[in-house]
């Protein structure tokens, strides 16, 4: 681990970005669609270094498959400590499509919070994950008399 002496950011080792995002569980999946990007989140699970997650058809499933190069992101706090953290993994998409691979799929404890039906699967395969921890700011550090100043809503 590497501290910026600047920032006081700590940038995270590659097997303690996989162990935080072993913690986790929402994240955000970031694709190309008609050459816009656009963010889902999603239901994962770690599965031998891999990121996988249920999906149905649609924009998310259509855009992982044809165009594969993806980003993933989660992020965490822990209030305790004063620190929060961000993983992002850059890799590639791919639909789990082996008959054994999908049944192994489909005993992984993966429950989406959305009730429709989500029978696809979708691996990424990380081709660079980073990580950094951070010291949370009280407030107060950041006040300036713009911010003590009441506010009126916008007409």
């Amino acid at each position: 681990m590497a501290i910026d002496s600047q920032s006081g950011v700590t940038i995270l080792e590659a097997n303690t970005c996989l162990m935080l995002l072993r913690s986790g569980e929402v994240g955000r999946l970031a694709v190309s669609v008609a050459d816009h990007p656009d963010i889902f989140p999603i239901n994962y699970l770690i599965d031998h270094g891999t990121i996988v997650f249920r999906t149905a058809e649609g924009t998310k499933l259509a855009a992982a498959v044809t165009c594969p190069r993806v980003a993933f992101e989660v992020d965490g706090y822990e209030p305790e400590a004063g620190e929060a953290w961000s993983v992002v993994v850059k890799g590639r998409a791919e639909e789990i499509r082996n008959m054994d691979e999908v049944l192994d799929a489909m005993a992984f404890p993966l429950f989406p919070w959305h009730a429709g039906p989500k029978h696809r699967f979708v691996r990424i395969v990380p081709d660079d994950i980073s990580g950094r921890r951070f010291h949370i700011l009280d407030r107060a550090a950041w006040r300036t008399p713009l911010t003590d100043a009441p506010h009126s809503p916008p007409e």
